[in-house]
Protein backbone atom coordinates (compact mmCIF):
# COMPACT_ATOMS: atom_id res chain seq x y z
CA UNK A 1 0.00 0.00 0.00
CA UNK A 2 1.37 3.84 -0.87
CA UNK A 3 2.64 5.46 2.00
CA UNK A 4 2.67 9.32 2.61
CA UNK A 5 6.43 9.43 4.27
CA UNK A 6 8.25 12.11 5.72
CA UNK A 7 12.23 11.81 5.63
CA UNK A 8 15.21 13.56 6.69
CA UNK A 9 13.77 16.23 8.10
CA UNK A 10 16.24 18.24 10.59
CA UNK A 11 15.09 19.55 13.70
CA UNK A 12 17.64 20.94 16.75
CA UNK A 13 18.07 18.87 20.13
CA UNK A 14 15.59 21.68 21.86
CA UNK A 15 13.00 20.64 19.06
CA UNK A 16 13.17 23.25 16.89
CA UNK A 17 12.25 22.11 12.91
CA UNK A 18 12.94 25.89 11.88
CA UNK A 19 14.72 28.97 13.17
CA UNK A 20 12.73 32.55 14.08
CA UNK A 21 12.39 34.88 11.34
CA UNK A 22 12.29 33.05 8.39
CA UNK A 23 11.92 35.45 5.22
CA UNK A 24 13.60 35.39 1.84
CA UNK A 25 16.97 35.92 3.24
CA UNK A 26 16.73 33.37 6.30
CA UNK A 27 13.65 30.68 4.50
CA UNK A 28 14.73 28.34 7.15
CA UNK A 29 14.97 31.40 10.16
CA UNK A 30 17.37 32.74 12.05
CA UNK A 31 20.24 29.95 12.31
CA UNK A 32 18.31 27.04 10.53
CA UNK A 33 20.49 26.44 8.11
CA UNK A 34 22.80 24.64 10.74
CA UNK A 35 20.20 22.15 10.84
CA UNK A 36 21.22 20.62 7.59
CA UNK A 37 24.85 20.88 7.47
CA UNK A 38 24.98 16.75 8.48
CA UNK A 39 22.80 16.37 5.14
CA UNK A 40 24.80 19.14 2.78
CA UNK A 41 28.17 16.75 3.70
CA UNK A 42 26.38 13.70 2.04
CA UNK A 43 27.12 12.18 -1.09
CA UNK A 44 23.31 12.03 -2.28
CA UNK A 45 23.12 15.62 -1.68
CA UNK A 46 26.14 16.82 -3.79
CA UNK A 47 24.79 14.91 -6.67
CA UNK A 48 21.23 16.32 -6.08
CA UNK A 49 22.96 19.30 -7.22
CA UNK A 50 25.76 18.86 -9.78
CA UNK A 51 28.55 18.25 -7.08
CA UNK A 52 30.91 15.44 -6.66
CA UNK A 53 32.24 14.20 -3.57
CA UNK A 54 30.63 13.97 -0.88
CA UNK A 55 30.90 11.46 2.26
CA UNK A 56 29.03 8.09 2.61
CA UNK A 57 28.16 6.08 5.39
CA UNK A 58 24.76 5.70 7.22
CA UNK A 59 23.79 9.69 7.36
CA UNK A 60 24.18 9.56 3.69
CA UNK A 61 22.06 6.00 3.79
CA UNK A 62 19.24 7.97 5.31
CA UNK A 63 18.99 10.59 3.00
CA UNK A 64 19.20 8.03 -0.10
CA UNK A 65 16.22 6.16 1.71
CA UNK A 66 14.51 9.32 1.16
CA UNK A 67 14.51 9.68 -2.60
CA UNK A 68 13.32 5.81 -2.99
CA UNK A 69 10.16 4.54 -4.78
CA UNK A 70 8.44 7.80 -4.61
CA UNK A 71 5.44 9.36 -7.06
CA UNK A 72 4.96 12.56 -5.97
CA UNK A 73 5.89 15.59 -2.66
CA UNK A 74 3.43 17.71 -0.67
CA UNK A 75 4.65 21.02 0.74
CA UNK A 76 3.45 23.53 2.49
CA UNK A 77 3.67 27.27 0.77
CA UNK A 78 6.73 27.82 3.09
CA UNK A 79 8.48 25.53 1.36
CA UNK A 80 7.89 27.42 -2.31
CA UNK A 81 8.42 30.51 -1.27
CA UNK A 82 8.41 33.53 1.27
CA UNK A 83 5.52 35.08 0.09
CA UNK A 84 2.38 34.73 2.77
CA UNK A 85 -0.58 36.62 1.05
CA UNK A 86 -1.56 36.75 -2.68
CA UNK A 87 0.56 35.44 -5.41
CA UNK A 88 2.88 38.48 -6.94
CA UNK A 89 4.00 38.37 -10.43
CA UNK A 90 7.42 38.64 -9.36
CA UNK A 91 8.50 35.43 -11.56
CA UNK A 92 9.47 33.38 -8.61
CA UNK A 93 9.49 30.05 -9.10
CA UNK A 94 10.66 28.19 -5.65
CA UNK A 95 13.47 27.97 -3.94
CA UNK A 96 15.66 25.47 -6.45
CA UNK A 97 15.88 27.40 -9.30
CA UNK A 98 14.30 25.53 -12.88
CA UNK A 99 15.34 22.67 -11.67
CA UNK A 100 14.27 21.62 -8.44
CA UNK A 101 15.39 18.15 -6.92
CA UNK A 102 11.80 16.77 -6.89
CA UNK A 103 11.63 15.24 -10.21
CA UNK A 104 8.09 14.31 -9.81
CA UNK A 105 4.73 16.70 -9.59
CA UNK A 106 4.37 18.61 -6.10
CA UNK A 107 1.37 19.35 -4.47
CA UNK A 108 1.51 22.99 -2.57
CA UNK A 109 -0.99 24.14 0.11
CA UNK A 110 -2.04 27.28 -0.30
CA UNK A 111 -5.56 29.78 0.40
CA UNK A 112 -4.49 31.81 -3.23
CA UNK A 113 -5.28 29.92 -6.56
CA UNK A 114 -2.47 29.41 -9.19
CA UNK A 115 -1.71 28.17 -12.46
CA UNK A 116 0.35 24.56 -12.33
CA UNK A 117 3.75 25.00 -13.10
CA UNK A 118 5.86 23.05 -15.00
CA UNK A 119 9.71 23.30 -14.59
CA UNK A 120 12.61 21.31 -15.75
CA UNK A 121 13.34 18.04 -14.82
CA UNK A 122 9.72 16.25 -14.25
CA UNK A 123 8.83 18.87 -11.33
CA UNK A 124 5.57 20.53 -12.03
CA UNK A 125 3.96 22.62 -9.25
CA UNK A 126 0.53 22.10 -8.54
CA UNK A 127 -1.46 24.63 -5.70
CA UNK A 128 -4.24 22.91 -4.35
CA UNK A 129 -6.60 25.31 -2.33
CA UNK A 130 -9.00 23.04 -0.71
CA UNK A 131 -6.49 21.04 1.83
CA UNK A 132 -4.75 18.62 2.90
CA UNK A 133 -6.74 15.75 2.89
CA UNK A 134 -7.52 17.13 -1.53
CA UNK A 135 -3.61 17.93 -1.59
CA UNK A 136 -3.37 14.32 -0.51
CA UNK A 137 -5.69 12.43 -2.50
CA UNK A 138 -4.59 14.08 -5.49
CA UNK A 139 -0.90 13.58 -4.73
CA UNK A 140 -1.29 9.66 -4.17
CA UNK A 141 -3.13 9.66 -7.33
CA UNK A 142 -0.51 11.15 -9.22
CA UNK A 143 1.94 8.69 -7.61
CA UNK A 144 0.48 5.53 -9.48
CA UNK A 145 0.81 3.28 -6.54
CA UNK A 146 4.03 4.72 -5.39
CA UNK A 147 4.54 6.59 -2.37
CA UNK A 148 4.12 10.31 -1.16
CA UNK A 149 6.93 12.33 0.45
CA UNK A 150 5.80 15.04 2.58
CA UNK A 151 8.40 17.84 2.66
CA UNK A 152 7.41 20.34 5.07
CA UNK A 153 7.20 22.94 6.21
CA UNK A 154 7.24 22.09 10.12
CA UNK A 155 3.47 23.09 10.78
CA UNK A 156 2.43 20.98 7.65
CA UNK A 157 4.15 18.10 9.21
CA UNK A 158 2.58 18.49 12.73
CA UNK A 159 -1.08 19.20 10.46
CA UNK A 160 -0.94 15.55 8.93
CA UNK A 161 0.38 13.88 11.96
CA UNK A 162 -2.70 15.14 14.19
CA UNK A 163 -4.87 13.14 11.51
CA UNK A 164 -2.23 10.63 12.06
CA UNK A 165 -1.77 10.63 7.77
CA UNK A 166 1.91 10.42 8.10
CA UNK A 167 2.84 6.69 7.70
CA UNK A 168 6.68 7.14 8.48
CA UNK A 169 8.80 9.89 9.66
CA UNK A 170 12.21 10.12 9.99
CA UNK A 171 13.75 12.84 11.90
CA UNK A 172 18.17 14.09 11.93
CA UNK A 173 18.19 15.42 15.21
CA UNK A 174 21.25 18.08 14.45
CA UNK A 175 23.67 18.78 17.74
CA UNK A 176 22.68 22.18 18.54
CA UNK A 177 19.92 24.30 20.18
CA UNK A 178 18.09 27.39 18.92
CA UNK A 179 16.46 28.39 21.88
CA UNK A 180 13.42 29.57 19.32
CA UNK A 181 11.77 28.68 15.97
CA UNK A 182 9.03 26.80 15.26
CA UNK A 183 8.60 23.05 17.32
CA UNK A 184 8.36 19.98 15.21
CA UNK A 185 5.63 18.36 17.99
CA UNK A 186 4.21 21.20 20.13
CA UNK A 187 0.76 20.17 20.98
CA UNK A 188 1.30 16.42 19.81
CA UNK A 189 0.47 13.68 21.87
CA UNK A 190 2.75 10.75 19.57
CA UNK A 191 1.88 7.89 21.40
CA UNK A 192 -1.72 8.84 21.52
CA UNK A 193 -1.87 9.40 17.83
CA UNK A 194 -0.09 5.93 17.13
CA UNK A 195 3.48 6.90 16.59
CA UNK A 196 6.13 4.23 18.05
CA UNK A 197 10.59 4.63 17.23
CA UNK A 198 10.98 1.84 15.02
CA UNK A 199 14.37 2.80 14.15
CA UNK A 200 17.22 5.26 15.54
CA UNK A 201 21.15 5.30 14.64
CA UNK A 202 23.60 7.56 15.54
CA UNK A 203 26.41 9.26 13.63
CA UNK A 204 29.12 12.22 14.43
CA UNK A 205 26.96 14.14 13.13
CA UNK A 206 23.06 13.56 13.54
CA UNK A 207 20.84 11.69 15.12
CA UNK A 208 18.40 9.62 13.30
CA UNK A 209 15.30 8.84 14.67
CA UNK A 210 12.17 6.84 12.68
CA UNK A 211 8.95 6.68 13.64
CA UNK A 212 6.47 4.34 12.21
CA UNK A 213 2.43 4.23 12.75
CA UNK A 214 1.17 0.84 15.07
CA UNK A 215 -1.91 0.51 12.94
CA UNK A 216 -2.46 1.38 9.06
CA UNK A 217 -4.24 4.24 7.78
Amino acid sequence: MPRLRVHSFAVSVDGFGAGPDQGLENPLGVGGVALHEWAFATRTIQELFGGDGGATGVDDDFIARGFENLGAWILGRNMFGPVRDAWRDDGWKGWWGDNPPYHTPVFVLTHHAREPLVMEGGTTFHFVTDGMHSALERAFHAAGGRDVRLGGGVATIREYLREQLVDELHVAIAPILLGKGEGLFDGLDLPSLGYRVVEHATTANATHVVLGRSSAR
